[in-house]
């Protein structure tokens, strides 16, 4: 079994390796990830086709520590994995809300995301490397992904900014974030810190982002050894209906935007949009069927249009002059 590695260091030396093609070669990518004596071994599957008349997402991602990873065997009559711990839970979340919005809008396959923790270094949190882990089983197989993404923990330890710290230098440590992002953003910060300076903070995520850079370059480069990304699978997972969506956008966005304007407490606001669609409906010619499903979509896209734009225009006049 051929494998496929690429390797790069941490500012400090320490190095993470990247490999794919040796184990778990059936799913449609998959990667390990080693620092020191940590190990993950992440997979991507996703359906080929979507099920009929979903508008959204079907993402599952789930991060789970095998007893193994530290030695032991699983202590149950069954000898079976317990299920998620809080913490798996909340290491799963730090990948789904990093990933989630990179896939395209109209892309609405059950897709699964699963990192295994298969070898623990006990004096490192895990959750550091599981960005770079998913993005990068992501990014060899052909789901449509519009990544790389990484995720890093910066932490400052005496004044000095470090990159996937130990734990026993976190217990030294006033700021503690985890910072997820692309080559050009940053889409995901979450941590806890002393009381800082918002100079402190900007520098604190200014230096996890050169480190997200280097590490989405990683997985470029792996792509390049393995002798290009693959192309992206060919899917149509949206029904469409432009003459509908065009009628709809016609007769409801000045209304929806007058209700939106109104200030109405939230519940007449919902039931004024619910009668705007009634309103449509009335409209039609006798013995139409209307699209049910399409509709309700193409309602949905004119209330979050016409919503987004008052607040943009008419912000003054709720006394929003902070909103830029």
């Amino acid at each position: 079994m051929k494998a496929t590695t690429k390797t790069f260091t941490l500012g400090d030396g320490r190095e993470i390796s990247i490999e794919t093609g040796k184990l778990a070669k059936q799913a449609d990518g998959s990667v390990v990830v080693k620092m020191g004596d940590t190990m993950l071994l992440a997979t991507a599957v996703a359906a080929k086709e979507a099920k009929e008349d979903v508008d959204f997402m079907p993402l599952t991602v789930d991060y789970q520590e095998k007893f193994a990873a530290v030695g032991r065997i699983p202590g149950s009559f069954y000898r079976r994995e317990a299920k998620l711990s809080d913490y798996e839970v909340l290491v799963s979340r730090l990948v789904d809300r990093a990933i989630r919005p990179l896939f395209p809008e109209d892309f609405h396959a059950d897709t699964q995301v699963m990192i295994q923790l298969i070898s623990a270094d006990t004096n490192l949190n895990p959750d550091c490397l599981v960005g770079l882990a998913a993005s990068a089983a992501l990014m060899v197989s052909d789901i449509p992904f519009n990544g790389p993404i990484s995720e890093v923990r910066v932490a400052r330890i005496n004044g000095e900014f470090k990159i996937n710290s130990t734990i026993t230098e976190l217990e030294l440590a006033d700021i503690d974030l985890m910072v997820a992002g692309t080559e050009k953003d940053l889409n995901m910060v979450e941590g806890e810190m002393a009381e800082i300076t918002e100079e402190d903070m900007v520098k604190a995520m200014r230096f996890a982002h050169d480190a997200i850079i280097a590490q989405c370059k990683a997985q470029w480069e792996l792509c390049e050894l393995l002798g290009g990304r693959k192309a992206t699978r060919t899917y149509n997972h949206e029904r469409s209906d432009e003459t509908l969506q065009q009628q709809i956008a016609a007769f409801a966005y000045d209304k929806v935007y007058a209700v939106a304007k109104s200030k109405l407490p939230k519940s007449d606001r919902s039931a004024a949009f619910k009668a705007i669609r009634e309103e449509f409906k009335a409209t039609l010619p006798e013995g139409t069927v209307l699209d049910k499903f399409l509709s309700n979509k193409y309602f949905h896209d004119v209330e979050y249009d016409a919503v987004r734009a008052m607040i943009l225009n008419e912000k003054n006049s709720f006394g929003w002059s902070r909103i830029r």
